[in-house]
């Protein structure tokens, strides 16, 4: 029995660390590794983000897991620890073909029957897919890995383009820096958009790409450059009147672009169109809002550009599966107990 360091034993994350459990076995990607360590095993509650108990976990805890370019990453904890996780990650793997190891294999299994957050990164769909935790399920992996996870493992429905997606609380990302953006995405969704943000600033990068943008962007080269200068000097303005009635047509004149072409730059350019980008961008500056102050709720659809309640619950409730209300007090019931979120699936 694996040793919980004091902590006590209360099923669920209130009143103690969010525990993530890292699985570990040989051949897993570094990087991953690290997107999840810095993610999750950075303590940053003197900044206000969530507490959180990461553990290294492997079949035994004295074996160092080899890695490429001569890496190793010694274990902390058995995989006995995932009956205790809130959330379990499962890194990508240099050689996604090679068999996983039983072991890993029959616990991941375990823990899906439990109803414990699973989360792949890159490869390691082939891992839950190996596991038949994805028979059935939709799923992505790296855009170069697709044809070989559809012909390895026909009874996953594998979604051509998408940054990460979830379907029966199993959680999968396409290649690399996506794998950052489900973690901090995990993190939105059990702790809250402020939580996100302030780990996304502490490692310098995006706090919000959603799930459904394009994994790469193919994107003629001539005017590339001017172009991006101009659709993100467009952001930077919607950003700063998110609170007014913003179109396409706006945007497309403040760029200077007919409406189509527009749209098509801005598609290019950023792997989504542009009403979905600002909807994206609504629907986090409400739950900013939501999370900071105690403005009613009219106030908060006005300045997060809804134009009214009704509208900001009917977004809520299609891309979040909750309403302001209910969100509201979830992140508020979490911030003052220390503990996630009810709402997070």
């Amino acid at each position: 029995m694996d040793s919980l360091d004091g902590l006590d034993s209360t099923p669920g994350p209130v009143g103690r660390p969010y525990r993530v459990a890292l699985v570990a076995f040989p051949g897993i990607r570094a990087f991953d590794v690290s997107v999840i360590t810095e993610v999750w095993g950075q303590d940053r509650t003197d900044r206000g983000a969530p507490a959180f108990d990461l553990r290294r976990t492997a079949s035994d805890t004295a074996t160092p897991v080899p890695m490429r370019g001569g890496l190793a990453l010694l274990p902390d904890r058995t995989l006995g620890w995932l009956d205790r996780a809130d959330l379990i990650v499962i890194p990508g793997r240099d050689d996604h073909l090679t068999p996983t190891p039983t072991p890993v294999l029959d616990a991941l299994r375990r823990a899906h029957t439990r109803g414990t957050t699973l989360a792949a990164l890159c490869g390691g769909a082939f891992t839950l897919a190996q596991a038949g935790l994805l028979d059935g399920r939709r799923a992505i992996t790296h855009w170069n890995l697709i044809d070989e996870l559809r012909a390895h493992h026909p009874q996953v429905t594998v979604v051509p383009d998408a940054l990460f997606i979830e379907d029966g609380n199993i959680w999968t990302a396409a290649g690399t820096a996506a794998g950052i953006d489900l973690c901090l995405h995990l993190v939105r969704t059990a702790h809250g958009a402020e939580a996100a943000a302030t780990i996304a600033r502490s490692m310098v990068t995006a706090p919000f790409r959603t799930g459904t943008q394009a994994q790469f962007i193919e994107r003629p080269t001539p005017h590339a450059d001017r172009d991006a200068d101009t659709l993100a000097s467009v952001r930077e303005h919607a950003l700063r009147h998110l609170h007014q009635p913003l179109t396409v047509a706006d945007l497309a004149a403040h760029a200077g672009m007919s409406a189509r072409s527009f749209a098509r730059h801005f598609a290019a350019e950023t792997g989504t169109t542009p009403v979905r980008w600002l909807l994206d961008q609504r629907i986090a500056a409400a739950q900013k809002l939501l999370e900071r102050t105690d403005l009613p709720m009219p106030e908060v659809a006005r300045r997060a550009g809804f134009g009214s309640e009704v509208t900001m619950r009917q977004h809520f409730a299609s891309r979040l599966a909750t309403s302001p209300r209910a969100y509201r007090a979830a992140f508020t019931t979490a911030s003052d107990t220390g503990g996630s979120s009810p709402i997070a699936r």
